[in-house]
């Protein structure tokens, strides 16, 4: 029993007990009334505030000159039986004022009765968590300050709101950052004090233990040593918790308050942090449970063996399952803790290819590879898949398809469904129909449906649709596949994502809405992870260009260029041809001839496949620009050669044969355009954007031929704009309006074609495409260096002497473009160019060349 305090206290009743309203009425209820009879229970775990509660209570009681005639008790858990039962006895006198303040556990039978006859008078008051509000209000006591919310909230996460923690914390003045070494220490005599079991239990937690009995049992060595039977060990271990949970070490869940963790960590020697660890993942790994959290504490350790590795491995599997890039770091521990590195060659592939490291992915499959003798037949399967995939995304889909035939021999099955894209790819079309089955499943018997499985299948009769059935069916079962895949892990380690294959197959049917939606949804959620995501940005870019919208094509390009890692070969392909392109279509012969050393190098690393034939079609258009048809003649072969082996297919057909038009068109080679014509004529039915592009064909002939029906050419150019091609739309009205001598027919084409350009600019990007692009030779001489007689008297030189119209010439004419291609830019002849050109010379009284192009800069720098 203990006699009342007369210590010291603060004056202000509500001071020491800021934050804590129950206690604060308590003590106002005591001051209002001190000679009233009062049995009060105090409860709570240590540091919760008891024994400030009755120091303020003794104050109080003192201060009313009644405090020799109450019975104040504090730490009444660490009573006996006997001290109990007298205070048991005290309460049950008339008048009675006692107030016996005991921590929650332990609790014996006797302090048990005690609360129940408190209990009987008066509810208990209960001290526990201080809220938000508590907080603040005690780093006003404690700090002399008010403290952000930010700042409350990390207070209280740290401490999990116990009072002393709060005041202890606040008083270091730094709420964040690593426990300072008096504030580590001081929590350390707090755990130290405790009973050592509860120690070893509090620090097996904060190392990482999860608060579960089956882990924490055999951890910490409790038996049923007095043979109570089943059950013993859980019911030491749950006394342990509580009493843990009791002297505020814990909070009621049995989780470690994250402030003593903190401290206990850093008082733990190393070898006994590594130990505890290695022991707890064996228990994990031993049980079949998650291994993952204590293999990260492991990580880094130095820990070797035959155990250590089988956890590294457990752990990487268990990462590998949720696609977490821990994986390839996993693996690696686990080799250099002894685990053979053939054995683990397979996953590690894997693991590095959903990581988008392909070189690591393609090096570690590889080495399976080569010794298919001495790996088991389902690692060998796993790793041809992952080369398959990184061959497949590397452009390599002729290789890739070996690769599939041979896993599939190796597993005595068909191919997997992925492969199906691949083998269409390459125009192996007999053996996509056998993978995909007469009945059109690709599922594998007896194996479960999951949705990677289901989205492979969608997939692979998408792109079966594509060369032998319905568009539209084709390009609903891939958007459903990328739609199965957002929710699923898997996509990472296919040939390429059916997001991807959907854009295409929309693009080559004229829906640019649909295929830009496909791919904006795909980078929202991440589909296919970091090595999809130059694909689809690429995609959109490409998307954006033939829609006429150059400016946001050019700045999708730039993105994806801007990143750190190099292009995979099949990126790059599509990344040079973006960049002709879009240098095509402004007129821009320098930056044509600049992105054209890009291109070749990714001509000859790249062979021809069925998803770059639409790339392959800007490039054989741009080549026919520069004279340089050889570089793309073989590759022309190749795609001849694939289609053939295809059956010609409408939809993967009609782009490549528009290119090869309006190649056709910028060398005047009439023939070759008639060609071209017959091709998307028996192409036309395959999409209606096929049969745009068939409509318009024939006129462009007749613009060669100089035959120009305006209406029909109009009406053709209006079509090619509906299904997207405003760009190739304006060019046709634009070329149409300067081969026709018909001057009503002049007025109406050139007003298509100035419609149809707007009609292709992104206004909200601020882009305004060109409408028409070069159709002369690379060897046209520059527009200064045709001039024609004109008779004007000289005058002085000075901007003020053009007009506008001849300030967009010379702008036109310093950036070298041709008379031509002024022309199609300005929607005039290139004759009127010519005259206004010769006209310049005269009024500005220069007569070279280079002279002319001084001036012209001159003036136009003054105008800027």
């Amino acid at each position: 029993m203990a006699a009342p305090t007369t210590s010291p206290t603060p004056a202000a009743s509500t001071g020491p007990l800021a934050g804590a309203p129950a206690a604060v009425a308590l003590v106002r209820a005591v001051a209002e009334d001190p000679d009233a009879p009062r049995l009060v229970a105090v409860t709570g775990p240590a540091g919760a505030g008891k024994s400030t509660v009755l120091r303020e209570l003794v104050r109080v009681w003192t201060e009313a000159g009644a405090g020799q005639d109450v019975t104040v008790v504090d730490d009444a858990h660490e009573l006996g039986d006997d001290e109990l039962a007298d205070l048991r006895g005290r309460a049950g006198r008339p008048g009675a004022r006692l107030v016996v303040a005991f921590r929650p556990w332990p609790r014996s039978r006797a302090l048990a009765r005690l609360g129940a006859t408190l209990a009987a008078a008066a509810p208990p008051l209960v001290l526990g968590a201080l809220d938000a509000a508590g907080i603040a209000a005690r780093a006003a006591r404690v700090a002399g300050v008010r403290i952000s919310d930010e700042a409350v909230r990390v207070v209280a996460e740290r401490t999990a709101g116990a009072p002393v923690l709060v005041d202890r914390l606040l008083a270091h003045g730094r709420v964040g950052g690593p426990v300072p070494p008096q504030l580590a220490e001081q929590i350390g005599y707090a755990v130290d004090a405790e009973d050592p079991r509860v120690v070893e239990l509090v620090t097996a937690l904060a190392l990482g233990a999860p608060v579960d009995g089956e882990v924490l049992v055999p951890l910490l060595g409790i038996s049923d040593a007095a043979g109570i039977g089943v059950g013993a060990e859980i019911a030491e271990l749950d006394e342990l918790s509580g009493r843990a949970v009791a002297a505020g070490l814990c909070t009621p869940d049995g989780r470690v308050v994250p402030l003593v963790a903190e401290a206990i960590r850093t008082r733990v020697a190393p070898a006994r942090r590594a130990e505890l660890r290695r022991h707890l993942a064996e228990i994990e790994l031993d049980r079949g449970g998650s291994v993952l959290a204590v293999a990260r504490t492991l990580r880094g350790s130095g820990a070797t063996g035959e155990r250590a590795a089988a956890v590294f491995r457990a752990a990487a599997a268990e990462a590998a399952r949720a696609e977490s890039p821990d994986a390839v770091r996993f693996y690696a521990e686990a080799v250099a803790a002894g685990a053979p590195p053939l054995t683990v060659a397979a996953h590690r592939a894997q693991a590095h290819l959903v990581a988008g490291d392909l070189d690591g992915a393609l090096g570690h499959a590889d080495s399976v590879l080569s010794a298919t003798d001495a790996v088991e037949a389902t690692d060998a399967v796993r790793a041809g898949s992952v080369a398959a995939a990184v061959l497949a995304r590397r452009g390599l889909l002729a290789r890739s398809a070996e690769l599939y035939r041979w896993t599939a021999a190796v597993s005595g099955e068909r191919p997997p469904a992925a492969a199906v894209p691949v083998l269409i790819g390459t125009g192996a079309l007999e053996e996509a129909r056998a993978v995909v089955g007469v009945d059109g499943s690709g599922f594998v018997a007896g194996r479960a449906p999951t949705l990677v499985d289901g989205a492979d299948d969608l997939t692979a009769r998408g792109m079966l649709d594509s060369v032998e059935g319905s568009p539209t069916a084709a390009l609903s079962g891939l958007a459903r596949a990328a739609g199965l895949l957002e929710t699923a892990h898997g996509a990472a380690l296919l040939p390429d994502t059916p997001a991807a294959l959907a854009a295409l197959v929309a693009v080559h049917t004229g829906e640019f809405d649909v295929a830009a939606s496909v791919l904006d949804r795909a980078l929202r959620t991440g589909l296919g992870g970091a090595p999809a995501r130059a694909r689809h940005r690429l995609l959109l870019g490409w998307i954006a260009l033939l829609r006429g919208a150059t400016g946001p094509a050019s700045e999708r390009l730039a993105a994806v260029d801007a990143g750190d890692d190099p292009l995979e070969p099949r990126d790059e392909f599509l990344a040079a041809a973006l960049q002709v392109a879009i240098a095509r279509r402004q007129s821009d012969l320098g930056a044509l001839m600049r992105s054209w050393t890009r291109a070749r190098q990714a001509i000859v690393r790249h062979p021809v496949d069925l998803y770059v034939l639409q790339p392959l079609g800007e490039l054989v258009t741009a080549a026919s620009r520069l004279r340089e048809e050889s570089w793309v003649a073989p590759h022309l072969a190749e795609a001849d050669a694939l289609l053939d082996r295809l059956g010609r297919p409408a939809l993967w057909a009609a782009p490549l044969h528009w290119a090869r038009l309006q190649a056709a068109v910028l060398t005047d080679d009439v023939e070759a355009a008639r060609a071209r014509s017959d091709e998307l004529q028996s192409a036309a039915c395959g999409s209606r954007f096929a049969h745009a592009m068939a409509t318009a064909a024939p006129h462009w002939v007749g613009v060669l031929e100089d035959r120009v029906d305006a209406a029909e050419v109009e009406a053709a150019a209006r079509g090619l704009h509906a299904v997207g091609l405003s760009f190739d739309g304006g060019r046709l009205a634009g070329q149409a309006a300067l081969r026709t001598g018909d001057r009503r027919a002049v007025s109406a084409l050139l007003a298509c074609a100035r419609a149809l350009q707007a009609a292709g600019t992104d206004l909200r990007q601020g882009t305004v495409p060109p409408p028409a692009e070069e159709p002369g030779p690379v060897a046209e001489e520059p527009a200064v260096a045709a001039p024609a007689p004109v008779e004007a008297a000289p005058e002085p030189s000075g901007s003020g002497l053009l007009s506008e119209r001849e300030l967009e010439v010379a702008e036109l004419v310093v950036q070298g473009r041709t008379q031509r291609e002024i022309g199609e830019a300005l929607f005039i002849s290139a004759k009127t160019v010519e005259h206004h050109v010769a006209r310049m010379r005269q009024r500005l009284g220069v007569g070279g060349r280079s002279e002319l192009l001084d001036e012209l800069r001159r003036i136009l720098g003054d105008r800027g």
